[in-house]
This record gives structure tokens, sequence and C-alpha cells, in this order.
């Protein structure tokens, strides 16, 4: 049984929490892949546009300046022309640095020079058209470019004159702005994701709603209204599933209404039958006893055939007698009508009643336990066990009698009838109970009626007990019967 600690447990998971769980993922999933896509194409735009203002610019800068070669390390007034190309900076000032050679001269902030990476010089020495780089240094990052100064020796061609300048930008504002881009696309991203929760949430009652449906429609079924029927709405895959439930339910109905017809029918017959058999019977029994008595007067056949007939009309009295009690258990007819009894003396008036008194039957009946029986059922549920011992087994058949705790305040009366015969094949052991069973073809003309242990089981139920049918280890059929003390069962 699932409590209901598990069942909310289960349900923290169902199909609603993966509805919303998936609508989620999915919003989540197309605003961070549209956040990501925004954030990388404006942040690359702004780089961009700055990068490109700040190359162009100083090409030009550098091409209109005129430069003394050789460039000497002192006097040549080197420093104040990187000044002015550096004052002329755009997007942002420059820091302007110049190598010729072992010469070496700066616009100022000699320390920024460290940003000027080994694989930008190798860069400016094999292009002569300029190059840059992006660098990050200490966590401020930084634009450098490399412009070499050359000679134009023909329309295509040039000469390196050995000066290469350097710029290196700040682009301190253009961090910023990319900060603020990516802070907007998650800031963006969160209230999308809060606000996808309402759709989803409608998604997910729309869906849920003919489960729901259908849930409560099945439940309705198992508790026996099978007029239950859902509403269709829409034409969608659920309007279907609606619509294929509501014609099962329907042929359902339908199948059920033609077998419980029947059955009634057949319930009817059988009552019917048995109840007009009686008279008859009773007349034949009558005069088939009249018949046993002067059996010894009569010559060896026709005395052989009178007593056939006088026991083939008891057996069929004792089928008719079983087929309407049957039926009174078909029609919840049965009563039971209990009474406190001291259980082993029932049991010892069963036994005397039908002569067996004798060795074949052994009893291990303690005094002293009483509980609330039919004692007629009762008595028709211990004769029926110990006779279908004594004709399918074998002698001796011993009935036991106890009590058992089976939990706090709760006793069952357990009665135990066992013969020393082979035992029950298990095959035959699930249909034991069942109406007309027979074990092997060799039953097929016992004195019994096939109905005794079926009366037996309904005997049982109508008690609020229940019997159970096994083997021995040693050997033998055992039925166990299992009644609550002081119950009065269903009908009490």
């Amino acid at each position: 049984m699932i409590t209901g600690s598990e069942r909310s447990r289960f349900r923290a998971f169902g199909l609603r929490t993966r509805l919303l769980f998936a609508f989620l993922l999915v919003a989540a999933v197309c605003a961070g892949t549209t956040a990501a896509l925004t954030y990388r194409e404006a942040r690359n735009a702004l780089l961009q546009t700055a990068q490109d203002t700040a190359v162009s610019s100083f090409r030009d800068q550098v091409q209109q300046t005129g430069f003394g070669l050789p460039v000497q390390e002192e006097g040549s007034g080197l420093e104040e022309v990187l000044r002015d190309i550096a004052r002329k900076g755009k997007p942002h000032p420059w820091v302007v640095f110049a190598e010729y050679g072992s010469v070496r001269a700066s616009s100022g902030e000699n320390r920024v020079s460290t940003v000027i990476t080994p694989e930008l010089r190798r860069a400016a020495r094999a292009n002569p058209h300029g190059s840059f780089e992006r660098v990050v240094k200490d966590g401020v990052p930084y634009l450098t470019i490399a412009m070499p100064m050359v000679f134009k020796t023909g329309p295509d061609s040039v000469l390196p004159s050995g000066l290469v300048l350097y710029a290196v930008m700040r682009m301190t504002d253009e961090q910023v702005n990319v900060d603020a881009l990516l802070m907007a696309a998650r800031d963006g991203a969160l209230p999308g994701l809060a606000i996808a929760l309402i759709p989803a949430l409608i998604a997910a009652r729309s869906v849920l709603r003919p489960v729901r449906e259908l849930r409560r429609a099945a439940r309705s079924m198992g508790s026996g209204r099978l007029d239950t029927r859902i509403p269709v709405r829409g034409s969608d895959e659920l309007a279907d599933l609606a619509r294929t439930f509501n014609e099962s339910a329907g042929e359902l109905e339908h199948t059920v209404r033609e077998l419980r017809e029947a059955e009634a029918r057949a319930r009817r017959f059988a009552s019917d039958v048995s109840h007009e058999l009686r008279t008859p019977l009773a007349g034949m029994l009558a005069v088939t006893e009249v018949l046993d008595e002067d059996a010894d007067h009569l010559d060896a056949d026709t005395a052989r055939a009178v007593r056939l007939v006088s026991a083939e009309t008891g057996k069929l009295a004792v089928l008719v007698e079983d087929l309407m009690e049957i039926s009174r258990f078909d029609a919840r007819a049965a009563e039971l009508n209990a009474d406190e009894v001291d259980v082993a003396e029932a049991i010892r008036k069963t036994l005397h009643n039908r002569h067996w008194t004798d060795d074949r039957v052994r009893t291990e009946l303690p005094d002293g336990i009483r509980a609330r029986l039919d004692p007629r059922r009762f008595d028709l549920v211990i004769a029926n066990l110990v006779g279908n011992a004594l004709r399918h087994g074998s002698a001796p058949v011993t009935v036991r009698l106890r009590t058992e705790a089976r939990s706090p305040g709760t006793q069952v009366l357990i009665t135990e009838v066992a013969d020393s015969g082979p035992g029950i094949h298990p095959e035959s052991l699930p249909h034991i109970f069942d109406r007309f069973y027979k074990a092997d073809a060799a039953r097929t003309r016992s004195a019994g009626s096939g109905l005794g242990l079926a009366i037996t089981l309904e005997n049982v139920k109508l008690h609020g007990g229940e019997i159970r049918a096994g083997n021995l280890p040693g050997g033998g059929a055992v039925f166990t019967v299992e009644i609550p003390l002081h119950s009065e069962g269903a009908g009490g």
C-alpha cells in the first residue's frame, strides 16, 4: 500500500512537474541562446568599432608623420613626435612606442610596453601594412597596434625602414559596456523565465485536465459505475483518447450487462430447477426407502437395480439441496444466524451425528474456546471437510482446533482437517474450491455432489474468514479454516 507521504513524493515528480520543467527548460534554452547570441554580436560590434577606429586613425597618423632616419637615441626629437601622435589618439588616448634597432622611445608610461607581445612584434616585421592584437594584462583590456614605417619603392612594393611604431590603447570603457551588455542579457533572461512560467502552467493545466478526468472516470468505473463517460472537447489527440475511452466504456458496459443478465438467468434456472425437483424427489425418496426395505425379498438382479436406483436418487437429492444452497449464496440471500458456541463441543456434535467417532477420525480439541458462529453453517463446514478427507484421502483424519493472535487485540479461530492420503496434486490446488471440479478422472463418480468445497468456501466467507488447502510435508492433504473470533461476519 502506498502511504500519503510516498504518494506526495511520487506526485512531486508527476506529470505536471515534468511538463513545467520541460517547458521552463525549453524557455531557458531559448532565452539563454538568444541572450548569448545577442551578447556576442553586440560585443563584437562594440569592440570591432573601437578597434577599426583606432587602427585606421593610427595608420593615418603614422603615414602623415615624417621621421628622419636613421633615428638617434638622443636629440632626435622622437619622443616629442610620439607624444604628438598620442594626443591625436582615437577613440581613446594612446601610449605610443617606437623601436628602431636598439633605440627605444615612448610618449610616456613605459611600463605599458609590457603588453606588447613577441607575437605582435613578429607580425609587425612580417606584415608591412601593420597588425593589431587585443591583450588583457592584470585584468585590464588593451588594444595593441603595430605599424612599421616603410619606403615605397614602386606602385605595389615597399621596403622596411626598420622603424616600428606601437600604439597601446586601454579598452576599459568598451569592457564596461560589454559587462553592461552581459548583465542586461542576464537580467532580461530571468524575468523571461518567470513570465514563461505562466503559459507553462496554462499548458500543463490544459494537458492535465483530460488526464484527471480520465483518472476519475477509470476510478468510477472500477467502483462499478460502468455508465461513466468523459466529456469530449476539441479534436486533438486528447479528445481522441476521450472518445476511445467512451467507446470502450460503452462496449464494456454492454458486455457486462449481457453477462450479468446471462448469469442471472443461469441462477434463476438453477434455483427454479432445484425447487421444482424437490417435490418429485421427496416422493421418489419415499418410494426408494420402501423398495430398500423389501429388496431382500426380491431376486438378485431386481434387488441390485432397486439399490442402485435408491443410491442415485439419494445423490440427486443431495445435489438438488446443494444447488439450492449455492444459488442462495449467488443471490446474496444467505444469512448468518450467529450465536456464541463452544467450538470444540460443536465439532464433537458434528462428528457424532455422522457416526465419525471411531478410529477413522481423531481430534485435538481443547476446551474453553468460544466464538460467535452460525451453528448450522459451521456444522456444514466441518462435515464437508471431514467427509471430503474420508472419501478422497485416507484414514485416519485429524481435526485440530486452536486460536492464534495475529495483531494486538485480534485473534483468529483456526480449524485444521488433515488426512493421511497422498495429498492434492499441485495442479489441482488452485481449483480445489471450484464448483464441480474433479481433481482426476477417477473421482467423476464420487459420492459427493461436487459442490461441497464450494459451499464450504462460501460459508467460511460468510463468517468473515478464509480457507486454504495444502499438503503436509509428510504426505496428506490439509484444509485450514481461519475465522476471526467474536466476529459475526458479513451477514451478522
